[in-house]
């Protein structure tokens, strides 16, 4: 069997399990996928180009453009298939909420993406293109995580981590409300209380903080029309991190560290991989379809990184004890030396690395979803 058609027909098999789309719309799905890991970019002129087909180029566009304009998704399938890829749906985890822009001429691209952190890189479930500039609002907010949890439940998210940009009283209450745990950064110009009950800014609860040094409240304090417990660390460069919470947690500080995987699931999305930034689709509904793609090609890239790096030749760690490589990085170098250098090509590896998309019911690893990672 050539190698172009077993890379379609192995991927084809494994998707076909999770999506119930038709033969022709997964052809087109996975050349578009094959695609991708070739010119690394989501603009669908550059995809048409390694598209694989014997059609003429304009035509390999316009069968693209098709799909993202005709073709509807059930975007809870690409959720369910991406939680149990990665075996989230028989651990605990932490949420990650954020938000990710940019402006192609005068248009602006606003997407609200709610993700599982993981291992470096926080995996993104769903996401929301918002049809405006500017912040997210409590509303849009609450319909993202409500979606996951019509569909996944809550009684497995550890917290939800987020940072100054999602704050207020109508979107903390509702969490404390639902009892969704939460460790959100807030500003440090924000009202509180002292001990003697007075109103004061909360860095002023924290200003004996040195650099280094972190600090928790054991007691609950006012913000705005809600109760939280604070936590604080001093920066090296002297800024303060403020952190609130719905109930006491031990390491605040830390699990919000976490929070930092989405904007590196932002980077491998955008520039550092899939150049989300160059589509040229703008429209509402056709940016949300076209994020399936790089989605799932980045969830595998992540698989196969996590693979190689466990289970072949683990990834060097540099005198700065920081890794040579991120998983994803080391996972698409894998991918696309199998696809493309025919020099070093093997058809049992790269079956292999396509086996790796397929879910497996087995739970997921702890460390891949602790503090420690």
């Amino acid at each position: 069997m050539k190698s172009g058609q077993l890379q379609i027909n192995e991927l084809t098999t494994i998707l076909n399990q999770h999506f119930h789309w038709n033969k022709a719309r997964m052809a087109c799905f996975v050349g578009m996928l094959i695609a991708l890991m070739s010119v690394t970019t989501v603009n669908l002129t550059q995809l048409a180009l390694t598209f694989p087909s014997r059609a003429q180029i304009p035509s390999r566009y316009r069968r693209i453009q098709r799909f993202f304009s005709t073709h509807w998704l059930d975007y809870n399938d690409v959720a369910h298939f991406i939680m149990k890829l990665f075996g989230f749906t028989d651990a605990d985890f932490y949420l990650s909420l954020d938000r990710t822009n940019w402006k192609w001429g005068r248009v602006n691209i606003n997407l609200l993406v709610l993700a599982v952190v993981y291992r470096g890189a926080a995996i993104p479930v769903y996401w929301l293109p918002l049809n405006k500039r500017g912040n997210s609002n409590s509303r849009e907010r609450r319909a993202l995580l409500q979606r996951f949890i019509s569909q996944f439940g809550k009684n497995r998210i550890k917290g939800l981590l987020a940072d100054r940009e999602f704050i207020g009283d109508a979107w903390m209450g509702w969490l404390i409300q639902e009892q969704i745990p939460f460790i959100i950064r807030i500003r440090n110009n924000s009202v509180s209380a002292n001990r003697r009950g007075q109103k004061t800014r909360v860095d002023r609860l924290f200003e004996a903080l040195k650099p280094g040094e972190t600090k928790r409240l054991l007691q609950p304090k006012p913000l705005g029309q809600c109760q939280v417990y604070l936590s604080a660390l001093r920066l090296a460069d002297g800024e303060l991190l403020v952190v609130a919470s719905g109930s006491l947690v031990q390491d605040a500080i830390k699990i919000y560290g976490l929070r930092w995987e989405i904007e590196t699931l932002f980077g491998c999305l955008k520039g550092r991989g899939f150049k989300l930034e160059e589509t040229r689709v703008v429209g509402y509904l056709r940016i949300k379809k076209l994020l399936v793609l790089p989605v799932i090609a980045f969830c595998w890239t992540h698989k196969v990184g996590d693979w190689m790096h466990d289970c072949v030749l683990p990834i060097k760690v540099k005198t700065h004890r920081r890794k040579a490589q991120s998983i994803f990085r080391y996972g698409l170098d894998c991918i696309r030396s199998e696809l493309f250098n025919v020099c070093s090509r093997s058809n049992k590896r790269l079956r292999k690395l396509i086996s790796l998309l397929s879910p497996v019911p087995t739970a997921l690893s702890a460390k891949g979803l602790t503090v420690s990672s």
